[in-house]
C-alpha cells in the first residue's frame, strides 16, 4: 500500500525516517500525512534529538562527560537498527516516553 505524501510505502517510509536520526524524522513528520509514518519520524525526531544533545552537553563536562559519551554512542547505533527494523516490519515499537508521546502527536 503506498501513501500520497511521498508514494513511499509505509514501512519503508518508517524506516527512512530513522536513517539520518532526527534529521529524517522531521523531513517525513513534515511531509506525510500517514498516522503510521508520523509516529515512525516523530518518535525518531525526539529520541535522537534528545540522544545528540545530551551528547553535546556531556561533552561540555571533562572526563566524565567522555566516559558518558562512550556509553551514549553503542546505546544509540542498537537503538537506531532496532527501530529501523522495527518499522520495516510495521510494528509499532515504542520507546520508554518517547513512543507515548509519538503516539498522541502523530
Amino acid at each position: 500500500m503506498e501513501n500520497k505524501g511521498t508514494g513511499l510505502n509505509p514501512n519503508v517510509a518508517g524506516t527512512l525516517s530513522y536513517v539520518l536520526g532526527f534529521v529524517t524524522g522531521i523531513f517525513f513528520f513534515v511531509i506525510e500525512k500517514d498516522k503510521y509514518i508520523r509516529f515512525h519520524a516523530l518518535q525518531s525526531i525526539i529520541v535522537f534529538g534528545f540522544l545528540f544533545v545530551l551528547s553535546m552537553s556531556l561533552g561540555f563536562i571533562p572526563f566524565v562527560g567522555f566516559l558518558f559519551s562512550l556509553l551514549i554512542t553503542p546505546i544509540s547505533l542498537v537503538l537506531w537498527i532496532l527501530l529501523m527494523v522495527k518499522a520495516y516490519q510495521g510494528k509499532k515499537y515504542k520507546i520508554f516516553i518517547a513512543g507515548d508521546i509519538a503516539e498522541r502527536n502523530a
